[in-house]
């Protein structure tokens, strides 16, 4: 399923906060890398324009443009609003078509999903996810979300994944109220970046080591989003990414809380043995996001005419 090396991809991972752009193949390589800011869809699309125009003049041969977003996102190829950013709460990016604009720019075949599914993706391919059926990513940080793989191919239905909006059993000390715009006191509203910076007084970029009962608290909610995931739809294994997730002993954490909320459910399977191993950190680091979206590149170009259509990830 490897791209021929004479193809070359064009991928974003489009978040909240940067795009980050990259062209290549795979981890192996990916000569050319940039990330944007994320301000006005005007503006960041621009960039994110530039950056792949200079490649193409300077002589790289793109065959297909892999979008991996935030959203959430009309996935849907029959839709009149296939490719927009819907109802994010995002100033200014409601409505955004993030599939007509780039691959109209670029002229290029275009396959678009959220920014989970395609670290998901990424991880499948060529990370701690290579060589499984099934895999679940769990991004906590600014937000939390989740991305499945199934049959190696992303999971969508009605939308697509919005693993963090579940709703939760509240930790006993817990009195925040929560800071989803949509639902309050969803796993997002308690569990987030945000959320911890809210009970502590702390900037999300320096959570750094936490209070006993603040870890505590958090891996109560992490476990509860863990042991959902894998009741539902038991992958092979759950990636936990994101920067709340790099809090010095959370993951530990988690894992232990994970086994008490099975509460010996699934020992026969394993799991309290081998919890470390099941809910691994990604193996592509920072990028599992950006690989991710070239590999639905690669998608893409299966399909490639040159025009800059609107294609379907498995078209």
């Amino acid at each position: 399923m490897s791209a021929p090396e004479s193809v070359t991809l064009a991928g974003i991972e489009a978040g909240g906060t940067k795009f980050v752009c990259a062209v290549g193949t795979g981890p192996d390589n990916l000569p050319s890398r940039r990330e944007i800011p994320t301000t006005s869809p005007g503006e960041t699309l621009g960039r994110v324009v530039d950056f792949f125009t200079e490649q193409q003049r300077a002589g790289v041969e793109l065959a297909a443009l892999g979008i991996a977003s935030f959203g959430p996102l009309d996935l849907s190829p029959s839709s009149p609003s296939y490719g927009l950013i819907t109802t994010t709460p995002k100033p200014g990016w409601a409505g955004t078509d993030l599939v007509g604009i780039l691959g109209s720019a670029l002229s290029l075949p275009v396959a678009l999903d959220t920014d989970v599914n395609g670290a998901a993706y990424g991880e499948h391919r060529w990370g701690a996810g290579k060589g499984l059926d099934s895999l679940a990513y769990l991004t906590i940080g600014t937000g939390i979300g989740g991305g499945a793989i199934v049959g190696g191919t992303p999971l969508r239905g009605l939308l697509h994944p919005e693993m963090g909006h579940v709703h939760t059993q509240r930790h006993p000390e817990d009195t925040f109220p929560g800071s989803c715009p949509f639902h309050g006191d969803c796993l997002e509203g308690l569990a987030s970046g945000p959320a911890i910076q809210a009970r502590t007084g702390r900037s999300s970029k320096d959570l750094g080591p936490l209070h006993d009962l603040t870890v505590e608290i958090e891996a109560w909610y992490l476990a509860q989003l863990v042991s959902t995931v894998v009741y539902v739809l038991s992958p092979e294994r759950i990636v936990l990414g994101g920067g709340v997730m790099k809090i010095p002993g959370l993951r530990a954490a988690v894992c232990a809380k994970t086994i008490e909320r099975l509460g010996g459910a699934l020992d026969g399977m394993g799991l309290p043995e081998t919890m470390d191993r099941y809910l691994p950190a990604p193996a592509l680091g920072d990028l599992s996001g950006v690989l991710g979206a070239i590999a639905l590149a690669e998608l893409a170009g299966r399909t490639r005419d040159g025009s800059g259509s609107r294609t379907a990830p498995g078209a």
